[in-house]
């Protein structure tokens, strides 16, 4: 039996295999704790969670319709601030990032299932929840430590 609190080590490359671009960052809301001024989520520390949003570059990610946005939850007492961005023709500026000390969590996403009727189509799926340990530049990453850890 696998517990539902596993975190698997992974390397950067392995979830975001064509890169990621930095889209927002904001604090995780914990909902238990609504209506207090600080209401934002903490890990088993106490340190503060954020959430880092950014957009899978693959091109496998937006088959089917679905996003390529991503979220990626950092415990950090400050908010995470991303590396500076590239400028582009035409006055674009798209900002390249990459997460150290990744891990991947999977849970049952029931969001599809509709189990009122019988028989049912249930459409729940695997889905991986994605924590890091930093945002940092993609030069700053070094996949080789972690590919030698998940090997192991």
């Amino acid at each position: 039996m696998v517990p539902n609190s596993i975190k698997i080590p992974v390397p950067f490359s392995y979830v975001f295999p064509s890169g990621a671009l930095f889209l927002s960052v904001d604090k995780l809301v914990d909902f238990d704790r609504i209506r207090e001024d600080d209401n934002q989520a903490r890990d088993e520390n106490g340190v503060r969670i954020w959430v880092v949003k950014v957009m899978d570059q693959d091109p496998e990610a937006g088959k089917f319709g679905r996003t390529t946005e991503v979220k990626v939850k950092i415990a950090a007492p400050q908010q995470p601030v991303p590396p500076a961005g590239v400028k582009l023709p035409g006055g674009i500026t798209v900002t390249p990032v990459a997460f150290t000390d990744v891990t991947v969590t999977p849970y049952t996403d029931g969001m599809g299932c509709k189990g009122e009727r019988r028989p049912h189509k249930c459409r729940a799926r695997l889905a991986w929840s994605i924590r890091a340990g930093a945002l940092v530049a993609p030069d700053a990453v070094d996949d080789s430590d972690a590919t030698a850890s998940v090997a192991a």
